[in-house]
């Protein structure tokens, strides 16, 4: 995964990108394949604002976030992105798992013969 993160009128601190990354990490275990984490934060009108955009070859998911203090945007703006992954890999599973419950194997003669047998009674 590649992370990209970019600050604007906000310094730029060790302890800031070493938070980010840190939650770059969580989120990789939901992620396969070539995936783009992109983090920007900004400072404007009183609050620190963080948008996060997520890009993988069949998904783009993005989330923004508003705090009066930095880490606390940064991890509003994680939880919204991890619900939204969170949710993608439930239907996923969910998906999976019900692809084939309908699906019933007959004996090919019991098969033909009741197609026959409702054929018959709609034609009747």
């Amino acid at each position: 995964m590649k992370v990209t993160i970019s600050f604007r009128h906000i310094k730029h601190t060790k302890k800031l990108d070493g938070k980010i990354k840190e939650k770059s990490e969580k989120l990789s275990k939901f992620l396969e394949g070539k995936t783009t984490l992109k983090w920007s934060c900004h400072y404007d009108d009183g609050h620190y604002y963080t948008e996060t955009t997520l890009i993988g070859p069949k998904f783009e998911y993005h989330s923004h976030s508003s705090a009066e203090n930095i880490y606390k945007s940064i991890e509003l703006a994680f939880q919204k992105i991890q619900r939204q992954l969170q949710k993608r890999k439930e239907k996923w599973r969910n998906k999976m798992h019900t692809r084939h419950n309908d699906l019933e194997i007959m004996d090919p003669e019991a098969a033909w013969s009741e197609l026959e047998e409702e054929n018959y009674r709609e034609a009747s």
